[in-house]
C-alpha cells in the first residue's frame, strides 16, 4: 500500500514557517519521499501500519494550513500516468523484505 500525504500550510509569518518546516522533516524522518511539491509518499505494508501512520501525522500536524492523507494499493499506483515528464528515483521503492545492491 501507498500513503499519500497532501498539504497546503500558511508561510505568511516566521511562525508558519517554522511549522511548514518541521512538518516537512518530520515526514521525511518517517520515511515519507516527495512526489511533487507539498505531496508525499509512503509504503506501507499492511493497513495496521497505515493506521499507525496516520494517526502520527494527526499528533504531528501543524495548528493551520490543511493536510489530506490518502491510501492507495501497490496496483492503483502502478498505474499512475505520467503526462510530462518521466518518473526519476534514488531511493529504492520495492516493497520486497531484502533488497540487494
Amino acid at each position: 500500500m501507498r500513503i499519500f500525504v497532501f498539504f497546503d500550510l500558511p508561510v505568511e509569518t516566521s511562525e508558519n514557517r517554522r511549522d511548514y518546516r518541521h512538518f516537512r522533516k518530520f515526514l521525511i524522518k518517517n520515511g515519507f519521499v516527495m512526489l511533487q511539491e507539498s505531496v508525499y509518499c509512503r509504503m506501507a505494508l499492511n493497513q495496521t501500519i497505515v493506521n499507525s501512520i496516520t494517526q502520527l501525522i494527526k499528533k504531528n500536524r501543524p495548528p493551520k494550513g490543511l493536510v489530506q492523507v490518502m491510501n492507495v494499493t501497490e496496483k492503483q499506483f502502478s498505474r499512475m500516468e505520467f503526462i510530462t515528464g518521466k518518473f526519476t528515483s534514488d531511493v529504492i521503492d520495492s516493497d520486497e523484505r531484502l533488497v540487494i545492491l
